[in-house]
């Protein structure tokens, strides 16, 4: 056995973590029965709300000077900012950061954004920019409206059976989009206070930019290019078919969204989006449209000693699930009174009315949002977490919880998708041409079915016993089988990336039933994430591997993306070698020498995606919950 540095046996140990770090979540549940914890990305999400509140004149809402302390505490040595931890800086969050300081009114002159301008020019400048960059700065007169692509209103208006509608983009796209038909249509230019030019951020100076789309690497972008080129000369000319129409129907479409609270799609992109979509349209800030708005980007704020940011998203419903499903795998009694309390809290928030899902979809109504308040938006990877949480939990009527699961279990399957996988928030949404347009630049304009989604379904599925159709789930275990990669790992699009993966498929097939087709694909999988083990017993990841699949597995050991591999290790334990055995056991070590004294774990690492390539998460959670899960599962399998 294993032993850890302080002659502690391993077992002793793991017994010793699994204590602190339940007892810590524990202490962190909400009175109303839900954990959650703060959900950080990059510093753009707190740039642009500094851009909105100017664009309002509503910046007495929020403390500026506290905004203004966040950003320069997050500009790093080099002079940029990051799209996730120690990537070296990123040139369209640094202008953004940039342009909220210069707002902030920090003089250009200052040497924080004297370094921060060296580091824009050097790769670039604005032009280097993507879209939604440009189209802040254009806002505000700080970039040319023609340098952005056409988004012509009259998409609003296609019919279900033409090549495209706004239901064949991914539902955030979607939510953020709609508004932003407005926005283009009109082309506005604010006066903001104080008056800022920017000109210092084009490195071949502005009045020698050329503000026109780049070019594209494929021949579909070049058809692209001369489409907008047409549709720019009709707008130019005032020539948009039924465009008072169009703007009409997208103004109802995304007032019909938003929620009671506020909210629109719970995501700070759409909320932003569809606030400026009311500017452009000449609402008062006092419409009840707009202060709803506005109240609910003020909870996404979150006050940090003399810093004030925004986060992008709340992910409470995901946390409490995860929090519930660790407590459980921890020896947490079922009908613990916290557990019980998580448990009821989620029943709560199940969604019973339809969305935009149904597009495509003719399932009953029964899945969970990502957030607080998101009804129209239920998603499958939340809704499948909250089941395999709510089968572990006793509850005083087990009845209606069966009830809960089998509804849930029923529109889950109704979200299947053509290939047999699952996609997130819609089915088959995966023409993937569209990440092609000149406007989407961060390719995230679908949302396809994902190895890792459809493993979580399937895991449900065998862990609740709700399989329904068994054609069904064949074709969801068919298509896992076949995500595997050549070197034996699988893709991860919610989390840093082969290593979530890869230990999320291994779990599901490590439930079913033995067939040579099942183990071959198991051994390769086992044996993948021997060999990226780190030396140090752990496992890592960047999201770089999005961009290089050479670099999969390769970054510091974090404790969520170790747990990933041990869980998947754990759940084949029956069929580890005895050097596999041991990699198992230096990973569990590594958790349990790392672990702080109050029971967490230290994680800046960014280990959750957003847009992989364009947008990254850190889930103060994660470091929390999933090693918590690993060392439980541990404890159990090797005391029985």
């Amino acid at each position: 056995m294993t032993a850890l540095a302080n002659d502690v046996s391993l077992s002793e140990g793991v017994a010793n973590a699994i204590a602190a770090s339940r007892d810590r979540l524990l202490s962190l549940q909400h009175p109303d029965g839900y954990w959650w914890a703060k959900l950080e990305s990059n510093v753009t999400i707190t740039s642009e709300i500094v851009l909105l509140h100017k664009i309002w004149g509503t910046e007495s809402r929020v403390p500026l000077d506290k905004m203004k302390n966040y950003l320069l505490r997050e500009q790093r040595s080099h002079g940029g900012w990051e799209l996730f931890y120690d990537d070296g800086g990123e040139i369209s969050t640094s202008v953004e950061a940039y342009m909220a300081l210069r707002l902030l009114g920090v003089s250009a002159d200052d040497p924080a954004l004297v370094r921060a301008r060296a580091f824009i020019l050097a790769r670039g400048g604005v032009s280097k920019t993507r879209v939604f960059t440009k189209m802040n700065l254009a806002l505000i007169g700080c970039y040319d409206w023609r340098g952005l692509p056409i988004l012509p209103p009259w998409i609003m208006l296609l019919p279900k059976w033409s090549p495209f509608t706004i239901y064949d983009i991914s539902s955030w796209a979607r939510g953020s989009t709609v508004p932003l038909v407005v926005v283009f249509d009109k082309r506005p230019a604010y006066d903001v206070s104080p008056k800022i030019s920017l000109e210092e951020l084009y490195v071949e100076g502005y009045e020698n930019a050329r503000f026109r789309l780049p070019g594209g690497t494929q021949p579909i972008d070049g058809a692209f290019l001369a489409l907008d080129r047409v549709l720019r000369l009709m707008q130019d000319a005032n020539v948009v078919p039924f465009r008072k129409r169009s703007l009409e129907a997208a103004r109802r479409w995304f007032l019909d969204r938003q929620e009671e609270t506020g909210d629109w799609a719970g995501i700070i992109p759409a909320m932003v989006n569809s606030l400026l979509a009311l500017r452009v349209l000449g609402y008062d800030k006092n419409d009840p449209a707009v202060a709803r708005g506005l109240d609910s980007i003020d909870r996404f704020g979150v006050e940090d000693g003399d810093c004030y940011w925004v986060q992008p998203s709340i992910s409470v419903v995901w946390d409490t699930a995860l929090v519930i499903r660790a407590l459980v795998d921890a020896g947490v009694r079922p009908d613990h009174p916290a557990l019980v309390g998580g448990a009821e809290w989620l029943i709560s928030k199940q969604i019973l009315r339809g969305g935009d899902w149904q597009w495509r979809s003719e399932g009953e109504p029964g899945g969970w949002a990502f957030e607080f308040w998101n009804d129209c938006y239920p998603d499958v990877d939340d809704s499948a977490a909250v089941v395999m949480a709510l089968h572990d939990v006793t509850l005083p009527d087990n009845g209606r919880k069966r009830g809960t699961i089998l509804r849930a279990a029923r529109w889950i399957d109704s979200m299947q998708s053509r290939p047999g996988g699952w996609g997130a928030y819609d089915v088959d949404n995966d023409k993937a041409w569209l990440n092609r347009l000149p406007y989407a630049d961060l390719r995230a304009m679908i949302d396809p079915n994902t190895a890792d989604l459809t493993a979580h379904v399937l895991e449900m599925h065998l862990h609740c016993e709700t399989v329904g159709d068994h054609r069904s789930f064949d074709r969801g275990v068919r298509f896992l089988l076949a995500e595997q990669e050549a070197d034996g790992s699988w893709f991860g699009r919610w989390g840093v990336n082969y290593l979530n993966g890869t230990g999320s498929a291994l779990v599901t097939l490590s439930l079913l039933p033995a067939k040579p087709e099942y183990s071959r694909a198991l051994d390769r999988g086992v044996a993948w994430l021997q060999r990226v083990q780190n030396d140090d017993g752990g496992w890592g990841e960047t999201p770089r591997s999005y961009d290089d699949p050479a670099v999969k597995a390769n970054g510091p050991s974090t404790p969520s993306q170790t747990a990933w591999a041990l869980q998947g290790l754990i759940a084949c334990y029956d069929r580890l070698d005895d050097s596999a055995r041991l990699s198992l056991e230096r990973g569990i070590a590594f958790l349990v020498e790392r672990q702080l004294p109050d029971g967490g774990w230290d994680e800046p690492e960014f280990t959750g995606t957003g847009f992989p390539g364009h947008f990254y998460l850190n889930y103060n959670l994660y470091r929390e919950h999933y090693p918590l899960s690993a060392l439980g599962r541990y404890a159990r399998l090797t005391s029985a």
